[in-house]
């Protein structure tokens, strides 16, 4: 009797229209298959397989729900799903385990676990997202000749308060983590929805450069992002904040750190999650 095969990991990030964000997700899963001696493949969530194949390679991208499927249909039921995502977006929460009840309505046999996301809110002595940034921070203010900057920490905004307790979490670490490294240290996001009940994201990046304290001299902008693209890739929407920044005030100086996903120890800390998904429950 051939022994069961070992489970199938899915390394799923949001999608973007962006080819270098899917072009970024197949070299960390690379990475992580040559770290794990596992096939790992890199799946997007939405949006990404509407980028042209020429653009990545001549192999188009996949979203999730088809390759999972699929992957049913070939009898490949047993899966991993690993999130490339920094905190516990609604994605993770509802719209995966949604759509995973959905396909077991087609095929009962499909068991699909899921990791936990980069960042746990409730641990914070893991410091070591923010150790990444920090680090991040360090190396563009070498790059650029910058001495005690201004930092801002900027996530993308969020609709969800467990994904904005993240990034106040990792600002509070990075804080610690840069010391007299830095001048000062700030939480923002780069956009939020308009209602009332989405101020927690505030102050949103436009906002914090035009303060005093970041409006004129060294900043640098630490994008808690993790990989290229609309947002925060180059000519992205973050450097139209900066350059409209700047224009206001010409004693301004910004420089940006890369985004994480392609720091080295992003795969140790993928290779933790991928354990705990592992050693989970499947979605039922």
């Amino acid at each position: 009797m051939p022994l069961p095969l070992p489970p199938a990991v899915l390394l799923v990030d949001n999608g973007s229209l962006e080819p270098a964000a899917t072009l970024a997700l197949r070299t960390v899963a690379a990475k992580l298959a040559l770290a794990t001696q596992r096939d790992v493949r890199a799946v997007s969530l939405l949006h990404s397989s509407a980028v042209a194949s020429e653009l990545l390679g001549g192999k188009s991208a996949t979203i999730l729900e088809p390759t999972l499927r699929a992957m049913a249909e070939t009898k490949e039921m047993d899966i991993v799903i690993l999130p490339f995502f920094i905190g516990p977006s609604g994605a993770l929460v509802n719209y995966i385990p949604e759509r995973v009840r959905h396909l077991r309505k087609s095929f009962p046999d499909l068991r699909v676990r899921l990791s936990p996301c980069l960042v746990d809110a409730t641990s914070p002595d893991d410091h070591r997202m923010a150790a990444l940034l920090a680090e991040r921070a360090r190396d563009a203010s070498a790059i650029n000749k910058f001495f005690r900057p201004a930092v801002a920490v900027v996530d993308h905004g969020t609709p969800e308060r467990p994904v904005n307790a993240v990034r106040e979490l990792v600002t509070t670490q990075v804080r610690a983590l840069l010391g007299g490294f830095a001048r000062i240290v700030a939480a923002c996001s780069m956009e939020r929805r308009p209602d009332a009940a989405y101020d927690f994201n505030e102050p949103l990046l436009e906002r914090v450069l035009n303060t005093p304290e970041f409006s004129t001299g060294e900043v640098v902008v630490a994008r808690l992002f993790l990989q290229p693209g609309r947002h925060a890739g180059p000519g992205g929407d973050l450097e139209h904040i900066a350059h409209a920044a700047k224009a206001r005030h010409p004693d301004l100086h910004i420089a940006f750190t890369e985004p994480l996903g392609s720091h080295p120890g992003m795969i140790p800390l993928l290779q933790e999650r991928l354990a705990q998904g592992l050693n989970s429950a499947p979605i039922e």
